[in-house]
């Protein structure tokens, strides 16, 4: 497998969508100090070798009445049903990152629910029946910053990434 070389374009381009992924490809050009369809042609190759993985709109999950965010390690009773548990968790809307993690849990989730009810409903109805011996969780008080990656400016090893 080859190895793609992120040069310093590609780092510029990579920071201005990740501060701003609306921004218009024409200022991204403007700024890069280079032609539209030139940023085109990079944003398309990032996304091609899987760099870029597309975009989306951030909602704020407590605006939309979800004001219990909860990380939860769970215990399967059967590590056979990993595949089947993961699947029902795909499922479960409520469910909106899942982790296959070293350590103490076979599985490691973050759950949005309405308030503790609703999360008290989610684990006894909508985990419980996929097989799960026990749970931790630990509800989140706040988020206190969420952020992308860095981009690093200087090229190095680092910046290698294996074409797809």
């Amino acid at each position: 497998m080859e190895k793609y070389q992120l040069d310093s374009l590609d780092r510029k381009i990579l920071k201005l969508i990740a501060e701003d992924a609306r921004i218009p490809y024409l200022e991204v050009a403007r700024i890069c100090n280079v032609s539209g369809a030139a940023i085109h042609q990079r944003i398309q190759k990032l996304t091609n070798l899987g760099i870029l993985k597309g975009s989306q709109f951030v909602m704020d999950a407590t605006k939309l009445g979800y004001n219990t965010c909860a990380y939860m390690g769970l215990f399967l009773k059967d590590p056979c049903n990993f595949e089947q548990a993961i699947e029902g968790l795909r499922t479960i809307p409520e469910v909106v990152e899942c982790h296959i993690t070293t350590g103490t849990y076979d599985v490691f989730i973050k759950v949005f629910a309405r308030d503790n009810g609703h999360l008290l409903e989610i684990l006894h109805d909508k985990l419980q029946p996929l097989g799960l011996s026990r749970t931790e969780t630990t509800i989140s008080y706040t988020t206190v910053f969420n952020r992308m990656i860095p981009i690093e400016d200087s090229e190095d090893d680092n910046s290698q990434v294996d074409e797809a």
